[in-house]
């Protein structure tokens, strides 16, 4: 199989039509044109391929799209999107091996080309539990799981049973749809026992939609020792499950509310400074 650089080929070809079209077109008409010569270039025959960039790769297998992957990141050369278009539409099982590899960049775009896939959450779960899991990886592979959470739910609940990145699972299941007491008792001892996480795990209950939950988060944003930021994200939640806290509260001392309010003030300065120096 010959891997071809595409993109490095759309360049030479920009670079051309740039130099046939200096000064026609403003740096912003460029930056919308320029995808649209992207596009136009996937139906443009390509002597050196013996086709489009995007009948080449219409013209492989399953096997072959995965290989040209693995061997795009491996030997350096960059991934286009018409390849990673074609095995998005195809999404080959193949690529789901992928996600065992060592290489994080193609363990990157195997998930992303993956996507919510239910067929690949074991695979995804057994990349979170995996020792020495990069951080960028796992949070690649959350997102795919919170887009599949009803699917994702009894792995994710058995993964927070063994300890396996608490707060991960409690994102992925405070994003399940479909209403289960087990997710919501888990969701609201876990904001009960949260902490430092208080923030965050308010977050999850106003994610998952329980009005049950308002009771609990009335009685955490009436508490006095909450500073600004806790205070804010207990009153979205409330908010968010269709509840309201009205009663004042005074953050003046607060250290978060000195610094928002400070950025705030600095933000205005700057913008009335900025009106200052155009008059």
């Amino acid at each position: 199989m010959q891997l071809i650089d595409f993109d490095g080929l759309f360049d030479e070809k920009l670079a051309e039509y740039m130099q046939l079209n200096r000064g026609k077109y403003t740096e912003k008409q460029w930056e919308a044109l320029i995808p649209k010569l992207y596009k136009q270039f996937g139906d443009t025959f390509i002597p050196k391929a013996g086709a489009t960039p995007k009948g080449y790769y219409a013209a492989m297998t399953d096997g072959e799209l995965v290989e040209a992957l693995q061997r795009h990141v491996a030997e350096g050369v960059p991934v286009s999107d018409f390849l990673c278009r074609e095995l998005e539409t195809r999404r080959p099982e193949g690529l789901i091996s992928l996600l065992e590899k060592k290489n994080t960049e193609l363990v990157t775009l195997a998930v992303n080309l993956i996507g919510a896939d239910p067929k690949a959450f074991g695979a995804y779960f057994d990349l979170l539990a995996a020792e020495g899991c990069d951080e960028d990886v796992a949070e690649t592979v959350c997102e795919q799981l919170k887009a599949g959470a009803d699917f994702a739910r009894e792995k994710a609940l058995a993964c927070y049973a063994r300890g396996v990145r608490t707060e991960m699972m409690l994102e992925i299941l405070s994003r399940c749809r479909t209403r289960d007491d087990s997710v919501f008792e888990i969701l609201l001892r876990a904001f009960r026992e949260s902490g430092e996480e208080l923030p965050m795990r308010a977050s999850y209950l106003a994610a998952y939609g329980d009005a049950r939950a308002l009771p609990v988060l009335m009685e955490a944003i009436d508490r006095e020792d909450i500073n600004f930021l806790e205070f804010q994200e207990l009153k979205y939640a409330i908010e968010a499950l269709g509840g309201e806290y009205t009663k004042p509260r005074d953050f003046t001392d607060d250290a978060y509310f000195r610094e928002i309010m400070g950025g705030q003030a600095d933000a205005v300065d700057i913008l009335a400074s900025g009106k200052k120096s155009d008059a």
